[in-house]
């Protein structure tokens, strides 16, 4: 696909041609690659309804968190080709399966295979909402594909500080990116409720880290200011540690990044009770007041683990799809 020569689709803008075999910064090519798809019921209420959200996991990412809990998929590389005619009929299997929507889990590295694959699918009868699921580092031309596409989205907010963001993320771009991206998902999208269910909307994700609650403040801050009552908050607590020794092929391995000797934070802990108190007085500060605060749970270990079919705890997911091989 020609947007895939001197790609372009996120603001890393690495120019490579990925139908050459030319890998940027997401670390994929040009054919399609997932990891799973399945039932997922533990994402907001509005999203999984009573029947599950029917989640499909893309391999790759172009921002590459070194907290990432789908490090398997963004690091690690694992996954299948599949072509956009398999990718249509996988989401007409879900809806065939029940589910309330599709929910596409970073797939920002691969719109162009996306959208195609949406088309072919609308065409043989895919009718239910579709939700996009990223981390927010979509630039306004790799949106514009989307708009026709995608009902619900549900974008990552993680910080609005330039400097921070280098430290997490190698760039200060993404505040002005993720900001100016959600603006404009809003404005495509205003909310819309079917019963107890999000149809059309936005749900602005964002994930507290431990000892900086300031740039959690700093978040909530921005969204009061610019989104609040055109769009929903969802606080997740959920920040893991990840394995000691995660890498992307070719690279070092990732450790958590360099800050100031004033902010040092424990990487290798949860979120404390006493830090989740406190971000709940922020949403009193602010005012926020519509959306979902997740559950203060410090023992949960909720990373899934993509090198096997039931990658969740069964409870949480039923996997319809996997690029693992049965026994």
């Amino acid at each position: 696909m020609d947007l895939y020569k001197g790609c372009v689709l996120c603001n890393r803008s690495c120019g490579v041609d990925r139908t050459k075999g030319v890998r940027g910064f997401c670390g994929e090519g040009d054919a399609l690659r997932v990891a799973w798809a399945g039932i997922h019921r533990g994402e907001e209420p509005v999203v999984c309804g009573s029947r599950g959200s029917g989640t499909i996991f893309f391999t790759g990412c172009t921002l590459k968190c070194f907290f990432c809990q789908n490090f398997q998929l963004s690091r690690e590389g694992m996954g299948k080709e599949i072509t956009e005619e398999e990718f249509a009929a996988l989401c007409l299997k879900l809806q065939e399966a029940g589910v309330e929507n599709i929910n596409l889990v970073t797939g920002t590295q691969w719109i162009p295979s996306i959208v195609e694959g949406l088309r072919r699918a609308k065409v043989t009868g895919l009718r239910i909402p579709i939700l996009w699921n990223s981390s927010g580092f979509e630039n306004e031309a790799a949106l514009s594909l989307l708009q026709p596409w995608i009902d619900v989205y549900l974008p990552d907010l993680k910080t609005i500080d330039p400097e921070f963001s280098k430290e997490l993320f190698g760039t200060p771009r993404y505040p002005e990116t993720a900001t100016r991206a959600i603006e404009g998902m809003v404005e495509m999208r205003p909310p819309r409720f079917e019963g107890d269910r999000m149809v059309e909307g936005v749900i602005v994700r964002h994930l507290v880290l431990p000892g900086f609650l300031e740039n959690t403040r700093e978040v909530l801050g921005w969204f009061s200011r610019q989104l609040r009552y055109r769009a929903i908050l969802s606080l997740m607590f959920q920040y893991t540690p990840l394995p000691k020794g995660v890498a992307s092929p070719g690279e070092e391995k990732v450790s958590p990044p360099r800050v100031k000797a004033s902010s040092r934070v424990a990487w290798d802990r949860g979120i404390s009770e006493e830090e989740y108190q406190r971000v709940l007085e922020y949403l009193e500060e602010f005012r926020i007041r519509d959306g979902f605060v997740q559950e203060y749970a410090p023992t949960d270990n909720l990373l899934p683990d993509f090198g096997k079919i039931e990658a969740f705890p069964k409870e949480l997911a039923t996997p319809l799809w996997s690029w693992v091989e049965p026994d």
